[in-house]
């Protein structure tokens, strides 16, 4: 190994050559403060943004180049890192879609919905709020798009949806970089939302104004809603427009994570707004 790094001890074992060992499985209590992420992006990110919340390292041999400057930081920091087998990466991640690495990393608490209006600087500013969105994949593309053109991602009150392993490996980096927002009780959000300058836009798969044709508030939240379930109507009603994505009609929509992306491109697209 390349000085500067180093391996944890393995666990067992009464002298000789050292020997891999599977790495120990997250004490049940860690799991509320920790999240298990995987993925070069995602964990690159982590180290990037904030590498004090990176707690302990696993990563493939042929992966020790890439990150040697990761590796330093965690022998200056007394971090453990282990080079472990691909099995035990696979069994880590509970994917085979690790790239090698998997980190455990303290979860970051999504901001109150009044301490990120406070910190806006005056302007154009865009956000989702997801209504019920829960799958992984998607809410892990959702966060890329986001952090691709420079969204906040709100998430009411009552939601579970919190960044996971596979969406961090979904959204490439882009869970660190996108904000997280935890919305107030529905009424007050929506209040204190329009107090800031912001318009709320219902995003529906028909009956809603041509997204392409409709101009565009410089201060917007798009609402999506659940796969599936659609949004709840009453949150519908209460948003300010109703935007619909035209399409051949060949199917019936798109995906949250793809409609997501073309509704936040057309915003950005409307003048010089990142």
């Amino acid at each position: 190994m390349a000085a500067g790094e180093r391996r944890m001890p393995p666990r067992g074992g009464t002298g000789g050559a050292p020997r891999r060992a599977s790495p120990p499985p997250r004490p049940p209590a860690a799991r509320t403060e920790e999240v298990r992420l995987y993925g070069l992006n995602a964990v690159r990110a982590v180290f990037e943004r904030r590498p004090q919340a990176i707690r302990k390292l696993y990563l493939a041999e042929a992966r020790i180049p890439a990150l040697k400057p990761l590796l330093a930081w965690c022998v200056r920091q007394r971090v453990g890192y282990r080079v472990v087998d691909t099995q035990d990466l696979d069994r880590l991640a509970g994917s085979t879609h690790h790239e090698g690495v998997v980190a455990d990393v303290l979860r970051s608490a999504p901001l109150p919905l009044q301490a990120w209006l406070q910190a806006l600087p005056a302007g154009p500013a865009l956000a989702i709020w997801l209504d019920g969105v829960g799958n992984p994949h998607n809410f892990g593309a959702i966060l890329r798009s986001a952090a691709h053109f420079g969204a906040a991602v709100l998430l009411p009150p009552q939601s579970a949806l919190a960044v996971s392993g596979a969406a961090a490996r979904a959204a490439e980096g882009g869970a660190e970089a996108a904000p997280l927002v935890r919305l107030d009780e529905v009424a007050v959000a929506l209040a204190r939302l329009r107090r800031a300058g912001f318009s709320r836009a219902a995003t529906v798969v028909r009956e809603g104004a041509d997204l392409f044709a409709t101009p565009l508030p410089a201060r917007l939240v798009y609402v999506m809603g659940a796969e599936g379930e659609g949004m709840d109507p009453a949150l519908a009603a209460a948003c300010d427009l109703r935007l619909s994505i035209p399409g051949t009609g060949a199917v019936e929509s798109l995906n949250v994570a793809a409609a997501t992306a073309v509704f936040l491109a057309q915003w950005a697209a409307r003048g010089d707004r990142l």
